[in-house]
């Protein structure tokens, strides 16, 4: 992939992306970047970046394009709908790298359209926050043919220290959402301690003390319990996108006849984080919602 000629196309300039970008200014990568919103467009530009006025100019220049978009309806717009990377006459790019979470089946028959006209699709999601991304200590979770996974190497390289090729393509969203159910209810369950730590008389900055010198100790501790403790929830992570996140993991789940008890409690409090107004706030915000969780003692 010759980088030097051409930029790295980037769709979706959010947390994720604006992570990514930072990863490949780092490496040297000249990028392209694109976002439905003009805002994120502007912001972009105003961090010294090219940026694109439709996902088709993108299509026109890129021969690879990232795409850290909310979602797969959001990834199969950007590749298919109108002004899309591929709506042009000629366009450029042959290798897609999807790094947002989607849905697995709809992304494995994405995979085998494109292939169909030639591009090359790689599922990359990637374990962590936008801090962590943009550190390149996020794991990358990579679902392609070992042919293509080879050709991306150096790019995925830029963006990931840690990568695990886990399959063909549907195997990264698939590895995704299994990672994030984990990481997603080792959030929850460290707000609710300290939430119920606090009702019993322990100070949420001594009860995550306590937490980090026993065996409840955990990576999402380490990552958000400070957070928690001095109630700082400007957005790494977003509790909708996590929410996202855990309906996709509902719908695998009963697509294959598996109860997630656990993870439909989940999801039901951070329907009610959306509600209060809290959607747009980092995950280590599930805190207040549980605070707002009260039962009548009679």
């Amino acid at each position: 992939m010759d980088h030097d000629q051409h930029p790295v196309g980037l769709i979706g300039l959010g947390l994720v992306g604006q992570a990514i970008a930072q990863r490949l200014k780092a490496a040297g990568i000249a990028t392209l970047g694109y976002d439905i919103r003009a805002e994120a467009r502007e912001a972009f530009a105003a961090q010294g970046f090219a940026i694109a006025s439709t996902a088709k100019e993108v299509g026109a220049i890129s021969p690879t394009v990232l795409l850290a978009v909310f979602d797969t309806a959001g990834v199969i717009d950007s590749v298919e709908g109108a002004d899309s990377l591929l709506a042009g006459p000629a366009p450029q790019t042959s290798l897609l790298i999807d790094c947002s979470t989607g849905d697995p089946e709809l992304l494995q028959a994405l995979s085998e359209r494109l292939a169909a006209r030639g591009v090359a699709f790689v599922e990359a999601p990637l374990s962590g926050s936008s801090e962590q991304i943009g550190a390149g200590t996020a794991t990358m979770l990579v679902g392609t043919d070992a042919a293509t996974f080879e050709r991306a190497t150096p790019l995925l390289s830029a963006i990931s220290q840690t990568r695990v090729h886990v399959g063909g393509a549907g195997m990264g969203a698939r590895a995704k959402l299994a990672t994030n159910l984990v990481l997603g209810l080792n959030r929850a369950v460290l707000a609710e301690g300290m939430v119920f730590a606090e009702r019993l008389g322990i100070a949420p900055a001594a009860f995550l003390e306590l937490v980090l010198a026993t065996p409840a100790r955990s990576a999402a501790a380490e990552a958000k319990g400070r957070m928690m403790v001095e109630e700082r929830f400007a957005p790494q992570s977003r509790i909708r996108q996590h929410l996202k996140d855990v309906d996709l993991m509902l719908a695998a789940a009963a697509t294959h006849g598996q109860g997630l008890p656990l993870s439909q409690t989940h999801a039901a409090l951070m329907r009610a984080a959306v509600a209060a107004g809290d959607g747009e706030l980092d995950n280590a915000a599930i805190v207040r919602q549980l605070r707002r969780e009260k039962i009548k003692i009679s």
